[in-house]
C-alpha cells in the first residue's frame, strides 16, 4: 500500500497548504494512508469518538468553536479522544486559535497539528488533489514517455533497440518528454493513468556515442513536460522475417498496466526503417480512431 509521511507532505506542498507545525514535531514520521480528507465536525459529541485511521483530519470553525465552549472534565475527555486516535495529523483552518489543551494532547501524544491561511474548503481541495496523485497505485516501467501531438506515448523496446534516438528524433520534430529510461506511472480513478521521471533524472536522457544530455537546455523548456496522461504504448521489436505483422491496422491490441488496457502497437525496427516517423503516424492514427475514423475499415479486402 501507497503512503505519505506527514513530514514530505510538509517538506514537499507545506508552501502550497500554506501550513505551519506548532506542536507533535516527534510524530511527522507518521503516514498517511488514504487520499480521504476527514473533518470530524459532530463526532466530537460521540463519547466514543471513532476517527478514521490514517486519513487527516481537518478541524475548521465548527470544531474550534466547540472547543472553546467546553469546561474542566468535559474538554479534558474529548482532547484526549481526540489525541488517541490512529491519525497521521490535524490541521486547523482559517489560521484559527487552537485550544492550549489540544496542542498539550499533541505534544504528548507525537500528532503533528498545524494551522493554515486557508480556508477549509480550499485546503481540502488542494490536499485532495496531492493525495490522489500521490498515494494512487505505482508501477514502474523501463520506457519513453512522450507527449506527440498532444497525445500520451508510452514507448517500449528492450535495451539498445533505440527507443532513446527514436524520442530524440521526435523531439527535433517538436515532439515533448516526460521521460527517458524509468517512467512512474500511477493510477488516478479508474481508468487513468498518469507517467512522470524520477527527479534525479528529470529531463536527461542517454544517446549512445553521445552520452548524458539535458533535454530542456539543449532544446528548451518547450520540449518537456513534468508529467503526462497515458493514451496508447507502442513497443519496438527486432524484425523477425518468420512473423507476421498486422498490415491491415482492423485489430486493435491492448496493453495492461496497473489493470488499464491501453491502445497497443507494436513496430518492427529493421535497417532503413525510420522508426521516429512510423511512431508519429501511429499516433496521429490512434487520434484519428479516437475521432472515430478508422482508415482500416475503408478498405475492401
Amino acid at each position: 500500500m501507497t503512503t505519505l509521511r506527514v513530514e514530505e507532505l510538509l517538506k514537499t506542498w507545506g508552501d502550497d497548504l500554506q501550513i505551519e507545525l506548532i506542536a507533535g514535531r516527534k510524530g511527522l514520521s507518521r503516514e498517511i494512508c488514504s487520499d480521504r480528507i476527514q473533518k470530524p465536525g459532530l463526532k466530537l459529541l460521540d463519547p466514543d469518538l471513532k476517527l478514521e485511521q490514517g486519513t487527516i483530519q481537518i478541524l475548521g470553525k465548527t470544531e474550534i468553536a466547540y472547543f472553546e465552549r467546553l469546561k474542566g472534565i468535559e474538554k479534558e475527555s474529548v482532547t484526549k479522544s481526540l489525541a488517541f486516535q490512529d491519525v497521521p495529523c490535524f490541521i486547523i483552518s482559517k489560521e484559527l486559535e487552537p485550544d492550549e489543551a489540544l496542542k498539550t494532547s499533541c505534544n504528548r501524544r507525537d500528532i503533528p497539528l498545524f494551522t493554515t491561511k486557508l480556508y477549509t474548503g480550499k485546503l481540502i481541495s488542494l490536499l485532495q488533489d496531492i493525495l490522489e496523485i500521490r498515494l494512487a497505485p505505482f508501477a514502474t516501467v523501463h520506457g519513453v514517455l512522450m507527449d506527440i501531438h498532444r497525445l500520451g506515448v508510452l514507448i517500449l523496446g528492450k535495451s539498445g533497440i533505440g527507443k532513446s534516438e527514436c524520442a530524440l528524433d521526435l523531439i527535433n520534430r517538436g515532439s515533448k518528454l516526460i521521460s527517458d529510461d524509468i517512467v512512474e506511472i500511477r493510477k488516478v480513478g479508474v481508468t487513468k493513468l498518469v507517467g512522470n521521471g524520477p527527479e534525479r533524472i528529470k529531463h536527461l536522457m542517454e544517446v549512445r556515442g553521445v552520452g548524458i544530455i539535458n533535454i530542456k537546455d539543449l532544446f528548451g523548456t518547450t520540449s518537456v513536460m513534468d508529467k503526462r496522461e497515458i493514451d496508447m504504448v507502442i513497443e519496438l521489436v527486432q524484425w523477425d522475417p518468420g512473423t507476421e505483422y498486422d498490415r491491415l491496422g482492423i485489430e486493435t491490441g491492448n496493453y495492461s498496466i496497473l489493470g488499464v488496457q491501453l491502445p497497443h502497437l507494436v513496430i518492427p525496427v529493421s535497417p532503413g526503417r525510420n522508426t521516429a516517423t512510423i511512431i508519429e503516424v501511429g499516433a496521429r492514427n490512434q487520434l484519428l480512431k479516437m475521432s472515430g475514423v478508422r482508415s482500416s475499415y475503408n478498405f475492401d479486402t
